[in-house]
């Protein structure tokens, strides 16, 4: 069966997962803010979960259209073909959201979608009510000036969700973000890649990942794996497809630093349990120490980093002592290239004295940033 599928994205990420949705061989139909809709079979919802690393789900639309009124939610939802997918013992959760509609009311609408669901399943599988004792089906809804798309979570948890995060640090950033921070900047295999800020080393980690072309979710499962619509052994052919894609016969050169020596034991063992520790360098120190451990003869370096953004007090020397060792060392290093997402909008003036190369407007969580380009100065 051929679906509409939606994979939903951070606002900004956008064009990164429409690309990562065109690499595995899907058409595009539409592009929207946070949302790309394209063609897939049950192969491809397979597909799509193990393999998107920018996109946080990845859904089937059941349906779109205007709804002003209770009753026009209830029978917009009640004609979708739920049978085609949802069995009789499904358990059903409604979720939802609503901005700028009539129908304001999200628990309001939860109950009435729910109800409608039920209400067309009773009548197509002939009974009074469902035991809803089977496999987790989550109908989302999504109003937008009185229009409602309607969509059923294939994903479960977000696809941030990827295993590897056993040990954490504060305001750690999402695996998702960090693979679209790397896939907006020059790293490539064959190339050094420093992140001075690593935190629980989740930059460094998801770059190993696509690296060795690991699947990003490989080691995780998934809500539409327990669904009657697709064969266990898809999930296994796939699986197994994705293991022997994985390149397992490189050298990255990935070096992770940080002053907080917590931070580093976090990122050693978040890096295990990815099982890309031995692609990854780890230095506890400043941007200095960094600078002592990199190789002498690299002419082309990446900097990619998430420094702290001075929501706590007492950051912001912190911080002011990271961007002095950036300018530094990109001042003796001018082929380098810095890719920096932060909440600071004064970054240009204050460290460069100079505008950045490109600069994309991102979140990171709910605080909006700006993923800033510094692209360094090409040998002739």
């Amino acid at each position: 069966m051929l679906f509409d599928l939606v994979a939903t994205a951070t606002f900004g990420l956008e064009a990164v997962v429409r690309r990562e949705i065109e690499a595995l061989g899907f058409d595009v139909v539409k592009t929207e803010d946070g949302r790309i809709t394209y063609k897939g079979d049950e192969k491809g919802i397979v597909k799509s979960n193990f393999w998107l690393r920018s996109a946080d789900r990845v859904y089937i639309k059941m349906g779109e259209f205007s709804a002003t009124t209770f009753e026009d939610l209830y029978q917009g939802i009640k004609a979708i073909s739920w049978e085609d997918i949802l069995p009789e013992d499904g358990k059903v959760i409604v979720v939802g959201t609503s901005v700028k509609s009539l129908l304001h009311s999200v628990p309001a609408c939860q109950s009435i979608t729910k109800k409608a669901i039920v209400d067309r399943l009773c009548n197509e599988y002939g009974v009074l009510e469902l035991p809803e004792d089977g496999p987790t089906y989550t109908v989302r809804f999504a109003f937008l000036k009185d229009k409602v798309i309607v969509l059923l979570d294939t994903s479960g948890e977000g696809l941030h969700k990827r295993g590897y995060r056993v040990a954490n640090v504060d305001a750690p950033i999402k695996e998702t973000l960090a693979a679209a921070l790397i896939n907006l900047s020059f790293w490539r295999e064959g190339r050094v890649m420093v992140d001075p800020c690593c935190g629980s080393g989740t930059i460094g980690i998801e770059a190993a990942l696509i690296g060795m072309n690991i699947a990003p979710g490989l080691s995780r499962n998934f809500a539409a794996e327990e669904w009657d619509i697709i064969p266990e052994e898809i999930w296994k052919s796939e699986r197994k497809e994705a293991y022997g894609a994985i390149k397992s016969d490189i050298n990255l050169d990935i070096t992770l630093g940080d002053i907080n020596p917590k931070a580093i034991s976090a990122a050693k063992e978040n890096a295990e349990a990815a099982g890309v520790d031995h692609q990854i360098k780890f230095v506890t120190g400043d941007m200095m120490a960094l600078a002592a451990a990199a190789p002498k003869d690299i002419r082309e370096g990446i900097i990619i980093c998430n420094p702290p953004y001075g929501e706590r007090i007492g950051e912001e020397k912190e911080i002011q002592n990271i961007y002095s060792k950036l300018k530094d060392f990109m001042k003796d290093n001018p082929t380098w290239s810095l890719f920096m997402i932060t909440a600071d909008k004064d970054v240009e003036e204050k460290v460069f004295q100079r505008q950045a190369n490109r600069r994309r407007k991102l979140y990171n969580g709910r605080i909006e940033t700006c993923y800033y380009q510094f692209h360094g100065e090409r040998e002739c």
